[in-house]
């Protein structure tokens, strides 16, 4: 089943492909991906994110991988496939921002990659909560304030936490 909707009030975009293939046609190495994307300040960056991100995440694994394999390289592919993502939405100069959550499900392995306030929470059969993945807001995150002051960038933006300064 794949799905891909968008909410009631136009403003996030979603994806969910439940039988995703790592070795196509062989039925068996199955997984699952399921992407959140939350729209700031227009919704094209959310709609390119929805339609490209997964192609660039499987364009950067090598081919012929095991599973475990497979699995080591993932987490370095969805760097790369953002960058990607990114780097390509940039080319068309739109306005637009995003916040991500992209899960990738394969047998008992959860792999989770987000950028900005968008984060997955697990809660299990007795109750718990678990929350996997971070927060990336500024005013939440130093490290993530020093990731990006390192790069040069020029960061503006309005209503931010009165006590954060950065």
């Amino acid at each position: 089943m794949d799905r891909v909707s968008q909410s009631k009030k136009m403003e996030d975009f979603i994806l969910l492909k439940t039988k995703c293939q790592r070795v196509i046609g062989d039925g068996v190495s199955t997984y699952l991906v399921f992407g959140l994307f939350d729209r700031h300040n227009g919704f094209a960056a959310a709609l390119y994110s929805k339609e490209n991100l997964l192609n660039n995440v499987l364009a950067a694994i090598p081919p012929e991988l095991s599973k475990d394999e497979w699995v080591a390289v993932l987490p370095r592919t969805l760097v790369a496939g953002f960058v990607e993502t990114d780097m390509d939405f940039q080319e068309e100069a739109q306005t637009s921002g995003i916040t991500i959550t992209f899960v990738t499900i394969e047998g008992w392995v959860v792999i989770i990659a987000s950028i900005g306030d968008s984060r997955w929470i697990f809660e299990s059969t007795e109750g718990d909560i678990y929350h996997l993945s971070a927060n990336h807001r500024f005013e939440c995150d130093e490290e993530e304030r020093d990731c990006v002051a390192a790069r040069e960038v020029l960061i503006v933006w309005k209503n931010h936490h009165p006590g954060f300064s950065p």
